[in-house]
């Protein structure tokens, strides 16, 4: 089978299957229901193990059936919520002395682009929703704090910004006090950073802390359909990889259960994340995080919820909050493995991760270096790796060259010895030997052709999800993290193939297979990046012009092998 079409045989599988299914993530192991694990008694003991064999979390009896739903706080008469807001470099928060909890952080450098020409700042929370929702788990009961009232205290100091909430419930044993201490640094170097404290007195052994993550962010994209599909929630299993749970892959009535310990649990949307992230101090990350499908009301599944269980010892826990933009450099810079709450590959994520790692901090470097807009970074990035695949795309394309020279050869040799296999073999072997070729030198001759693979799809994550793309305009693109309203690129990128397919064409022997995927291949990837990010599209095709001229000199060289024989 001709080379060409094996090249593009396997670029198609793998573009239009592993792109197209967008690698589907792992999905988390199934939790009982409620009814099946009722006696919470019967929680595993030390040392046993799940049904996947990893060791099961060990939580004591006060912690309630997954799915079983909290008690409400004795009823007391209505009392007003009162919201304070703190202002940071870079967002104001806004607290509710209701549950003691964040309703909501507006990012002020970040604009909305849900309307076009819309001015308004990018607003996390949804309207109506509070971030956060805290339980309190005792020996013998579940309280929710969520209408609770609590009594705030405010102090400032020349590093930070501290807002503590005050309240005190009934239990069983007696009343408790229960408080939560929000500080929120002054320095921009911890931007989007809080730490949350959070104390429980008058409860004697270890109760335990339920945090009810985001059910969802706002909606501040162009394309909301898009926004909702990147609904999703992610976590890192202390010692794991980060894994990913997308509020479309829960159907209602499902609710998932991941054991611990975890080092980070997130809630986000395409370019903006809430992540409640243990501290370093902290021996015992959360012990483990359940997932709940949310109601549908449309087409896409746009809420979901994620409750963290967390051990109050000696009646305190302690967590950092992030909740701001997917910047790489700055989650990076948060630690603790947070540049992945945003895992790329689903399950290729081992090999595309690293690659959406390299090629963002290129990105980033060269956005540095330059000054330049994305689009020309893009531009610069296409013919650089271009310029260092051409050594070794000259040395696969002339043993092309020369493997076309012997193909007479072998096409004698197999004619004479049809019928002797092993004697074929030897002579076979002897006519590679005395080009110096082997019989992989085919083979060899495509890697060049499928180095730039990698690159390609780590480029289709990065381009998912990188929020340094957003909004950025180029030419006539008004947002090259988005299609090209025109189909411009796309059209481009597709013509460039063509054209690259049929001088590679030139001087070579007539192949029928190789001339009609000269054809269909193009149209088939011009249809499948129709409506992938525009600077996807930019990218690959610059790098099919860019290959023009090492194309075009070696067919020229082709030929002139040609006439020689």
């Amino acid at each position: 089978m001709d080379r060409r079409l094996i090249l593009a045989l396997t670029l198609g599988v793998g573009v239009i299957f592993l792109s197209n299914w967008l690698f589907p993530p792992t999905t988390p192991t199934k939790a009982p229901s409620a009814s099946a694990v009722a006696d919470t008694s019967a929680a595993p003991a030390s040392g046993t193990t799940t049904s996947a064999g990893q060791p099961a979390t060990t939580l004591p009896s006060v912690v309630p059936a997954v799915g079983a739903a909290p008690t409400a706080a004795p009823a007391t008469a209505p009392v007003a919520a009162e919201t304070l807001s703190l202002a940071t470099p870079r967002a104001t928060y806004r607290f509710s002395t209701l549950g003691a909890t964040m309703i909501g952080v507006t990012l002020r450098e970040f604009r909305s682009l849900r309307v076009t020409g819309d001015s308004a700042p990018v607003e996390l929370a949804r309207r109506n929703e509070p971030m956060f929702r805290y339980s309190l788990v005792v020996p013998g009961d579940t309280i929710s704090l969520t209408g609770v009232a609590f009594t705030p205290s405010r102090s400032t100091t020349a590093a930070a910004d501290v807002v503590s909430f005050t309240t005190s419930v009934p239990t069983g044993t007696g009343p408790a006090t229960v408080t939560f201490t929000y500080t929120l640094p002054t320095d921009t170097a911890m931007a989007y950073r809080a730490t949350v404290q959070a104390s429980v007195a008058g409860i004697a052994g270890n109760p335990y802390l339920l945090i009810g993550m985001p059910e969802g962010l706002e909606q501040t994209e162009a394309d909301s359909a898009d926004a909702a599909s990147n609904l999703a929630f992610a976590w890192l299993k202390k010692g794991g990889d980060a894994s990913i749970l997308k509020f479309s892959d829960l159907d209602p009535g499902d609710v998932e259960l991941e054991p611990g310990p975890h080092t980070w649990v997130v809630s986000k949307n395409k370019y903006f994340v809430v992540g409640a992230l243990s501290t370093s101090e902290q021996s015992t990350p959360f012990a483990e995080v359940s997932f709940a499908a949310g109601a549908r009301t449309q087409k896409f599944a746009t809420a979901a919820s994620a409750t963290i269980v967390t051990e109050l010892r000696a009646g305190n826990a302690a967590w950092e909050l992030y909740t701001g933009p997917q910047e790489w450099k700055r989650l990076l810079a948060v630690g603790r493995d947070f540049e992945n709450s945003n895992p790329y590959g689903g399950f290729l994520q081992g090999v595309v991760q690293p690659f959406a790692t390299i090629v963002m901090r290129v990105l980033l470097w060269m956005k540095a270096a330059t000054q330049l807009n994305y689009g020309w970074v893009l531009i610069i990035f296409g013919v650089a790796i271009r310029l260092a695949m051409w050594p070794l795309n000259q040395s696969a394309m002339r043993t092309s060259i020369r493997m076309q020279r012997i193909s007479p050869e072998l096409q004698a040799v197999q004619a004479k010895f049809k019928s002797d296999p092993q004697k074929l073999q030897a002579e076979m072997m002897k006519v590679y030997a005395a080009h110096g070729l082997s019989p992989f030198s085919t083979f060899s001759g495509c890697l060049p052709m499928l180095l730039p693979m990698p690159i390609l799809f780590a480029l289709f994550f990065v381009f998912q999800n990188t929020i340094e793309f957003r909004g950025v305009s180029f030419w006539w693109l008004p947002d090259i993290s988005m299609k090209d309203p025109l189909y411009i690129v796309p059209l481009a990128m597709g013509l460039t193939m063509y054209l690259l397919s049929w001088i590679g064409m030139r001087n070579a022997p007539p192949n029928p297979q190789a001339k009609m995927m000269a054809y269909i291949f193009p149209v088939m990837m011009t249809f499948l990046f129709l409506n992938f990010a525009s600077g996807l599209n930019l990218y690959y095709t610059v790098q099919n012009l860019a290959a023009l001229p090492q194309q075009w000199l070696l067919a020229n060289e082709r030929g002139k092998e040609a006439r020689r024989t």
